[in-house]
C-alpha cells in the first residue's frame, strides 16, 4: 500500500508541476495525462480560474505531501 500511495503522491506532484507550466508556457510531454487537473477540475471551478498557477502548485505539494505520509507511516517503518 506505502508504494501505490507513493506512486499516486509522485503523480500528483508531476501533474501539478506540469499544469504549472502549461499555465506558464506550453507543455509538449504526457499533456493529455498531467492536465487532467486542469481540464477537469480547474476549467469547471470559478475560483480556480482566477488562480489556476496557485491550484496547480497546490496540487504539486499535496502530492509531496503524500509521498511523505507515505514514507513517514509507521508501517513503512515496521518493514525497515
Amino acid at each position: 500500500m506505502r508504494k501505490f500511495l507513493q506512486g499516486l503522491g509522485a503523480l500528483i506532484t508531476l501533474m501539478g508541476v506540469s499544469g504549472a507550466v502549461d499555465h506558464l508556457w506550453t507543455q509538449p510531454i504526457l499533456g493529455v495525462v498531467l492536465n487532467a487537473f486542469n481540464r477537469l477540475v480547474v476549467r469547471n471551478v470559478a475560483v480556480l480560474q482566477e488562480n489556476a498557477l496557485l491550484a496547480n502548485l497546490g496540487l504539486a505539494v499535496c502530492g509531496v505531501v503524500l509521498v511523505v505520509a507515505a514514507e513517514a507511516s509507521p508501517s513503512a517503518r515496521r518493514r525497515a
